[in-house]
């Protein structure tokens, strides 16, 4: 994948904490941040890069503790036609 820079703004954008190369290294944790804290812009500027099919992965291997109940059910009903996929939990 190119790393473009309308990319890597997106990338900054959704994960302040870590540069955009290191964010987009791993597309599930990308993405998923993406679902739950990216602007609709945001989202058009991803779907040029990443496929439906990649946002699907990113939601079926998605990291515990990413997603607020809002956002996973709202992309649960988009990808998959269902809000009620129970989310990632953390094991300790």
């Amino acid at each position: 994948m190119s790393l473009t820079e309308e990319l890597k703004a997106v990338a900054a954008s959704v994960v302040w904490f870590k540069s955009p190369e290191e964010t987009l290294s791993d597309r599930v944790y990308f993405l998923c941040y993406l679902m739950r804290y990216g602007l609709p812009e945001d989202v058009i500027i991803a779907r040029r890069y990443f496929t439906e099919s990649d946002f699907k992965a990113a939601l079926m291997h998605a990291y515990p503790g990413i997603f607020d109940q809002p956002s996973w059910a709202y992309w649960n009903l988009m990808l998959f036609n269902t809000p009620e996929r129970p989310m990632p939990m953390r094991v300790l």
